[in-house]
């Protein structure tokens, strides 16, 4: 089943994979459907799920939304690399199913590419919570690609959730299915120096994050290790390839005693650090709109304004 109004080319195109998120899908959409930029196109690229996902996915009317499926389960990076071959829009941006934009997120990032030609792909700061969307508290991120880029054998601090970039960066450079839980990662590594980086201080992003699972973070740095110790050998230095190795390992381990012990966050200070009053409240405003069905409305001053029905 594909829907998919060909006619108007928008200027930004977001990519959602989708598989059994039946309970949390709604909510990603509406805050889509809420932005204050509304020359969009979202891509909802369904993976074969067997709950009432594409149900939901039918229960939204706009001629902005495309619905792709197959009735097949093929998995995130065959749905992203998918969703940016599908894309229309001059710029391509993440979102997966259990997240929440913020309202301005688009407004905002759109503006910054805009106005920087120079930048190839494009990370906000965001906020991580709950399945019942209470905070837990905040990820900010390097500005510059020089920081963001300080130490690739170590990882890129660059929420995947936060990006957008130009659609031809993506087409050019497409993620690798091997970097299972690493995607975002590795496809980092093998473009950051020919690539340009950037990163806006503000959260515009929510991150779903209702507990931690140590299988799935080894996982992923081993895959990412994999990528570094290639990448560096490739290049041929070994000093380099050697300690992203031991850098990982040791990350690695601490992770583990953080989820064992039960920690989590207490250890795993840069997976969530504190957030004030003014990250809550906003939070607490963002998830309301998103999270209850209604029409949004945009005030004379840019600021969004949920009207819930009678």
């Amino acid at each position: 089943m594909r829907n998919d109004d060909s006619k108007h080319k928008p200027r930004v195109s977001i990519g959602m994979p989708i598989f059994n998120c039946e309970k949390t899908l709604a909510t990603a959409i509406r805050s889509i459907l809420n932005q204050t930029y509304s020359d969009w196109q979202l891509l909802l690229m369904e993976d074969g799920s067997s709950d009432r996902s594409l149900e939901v996915v039918r229960s939204f009317n706009d001629p902005r939304i495309s619905v792709f499926a197959d009735s097949l389960h093929k998995g995130l990076v065959y749905r992203l690399n998918q969703a940016v071959a599908a894309s229309r829009g001059e710029y391509f941006a993440r979102l997966d199913a259990d997240d929440v934009a913020y309202p301005e997120r688009l407004e905002r990032q759109t503006a910054y590419l805009d106005q920087h030609s120079d930048i190839d792909l494009l990370g906000s700061g965001m906020l991580v919570f709950r399945d019942d969307g209470s905070a837990i508290g905040i990820r900010r991120a390097p500005e510059t690609h020089e920081k963001i880029c300080r130490q690739p054998w170590g990882g890129f601090h660059l929420g995947h959730p936060t990006w957008m970039g130009r659609t031809t960066w993506f087409r050019g450079h497409p993620y690798d299915s091997q970097a299972v839980r690493a995607e975002d990662q590795v496809l980092l590594l093998r473009t950051y120096s020919t690539s340009r980086f950037a990163c806006l201080p503000e959260i515009l992003c929510g991150y779903r994050e209702d507990k931690l699972v140590v299988s799935k973070i080894l996982r992923a740095r081993y895959n990412f290790t994999t990528a570094v110790y290639q990448e560096f050998r490739k290049q041929g230095n070994y000093f380099l390839a050697l300690r992203g190795i031991v850098q990982q390992s040791i990350k690695g381990l601490v992770d583990s005693f953080a989820i064992a012990t039960g920690l989590n966050y207490r250890i795993l200070r840069h997976r969530a650090i504190f957030l004030d009053g003014f990250d809550q409240r906003r939070w607490e405003e963002v998830w309301a709109q998103a999270s209850r069905a209604g029409v949004v409305t945009i005030s004379n001053n840019g600021s969004p304004t949920l009207v819930t029905p009678v």
